[in-house]
């Protein structure tokens, strides 16, 4: 069975999907931009986008019972392979290093509103 996990601590689905789906104890986070949920704002820049995508990200994970240590893949979406050092040691800086997920990362000529980061997730509640 199949449970759509919302919070208004993230941002709203921008067209027909939902931010995560939980089914047989795996949540599927659909890939989050740097919108700031509070102020409807993207935020600008590797460094702050980053944080901004992780932080929605965790939000979503908190709302379905989860932390990051539940994650077992992520798909990171670049703009440019240039911003990958930044990016990487700033989502590193949310996860445990004993837990890291399955990861791949790739450069894409474009994202949701031209942003330079999405990020998704696959997470398992055991």
């Amino acid at each position: 069975m199949k449970k759509i996990i919302n919070t208004d601590k993230a941002p709203g689905a921008i067209g027909p999907y939902s931010q995560a789906n939980m089914a047989n104890g795996i949540l599927y986070i659909s890939g989050q931009i740097p919108v700031d949920p509070e102020t409807g704002k993207l935020a600008e820049g590797i460094e702050k986008s980053t944080h901004q995508v992780m932080k929605n990200l965790e939000a979503i994970l908190t709302e379905a019972g989860l932390t990051f240590s539940h994650v077992v893949k992520a798909t990171i979406f670049l703009k440019s392979m240039d911003d990958f050092a930044v990016m990487n040691d700033i989502y590193a800086s949310y996860l445990d290093a004993a837990a890291f997920p399955a990861r791949e990362t790739v450069q894409v000529s474009c994202l949701p509103k031209n942003v330079d980061v999405e990020i998704s997730m696959i997470a398992h509640a055991d």
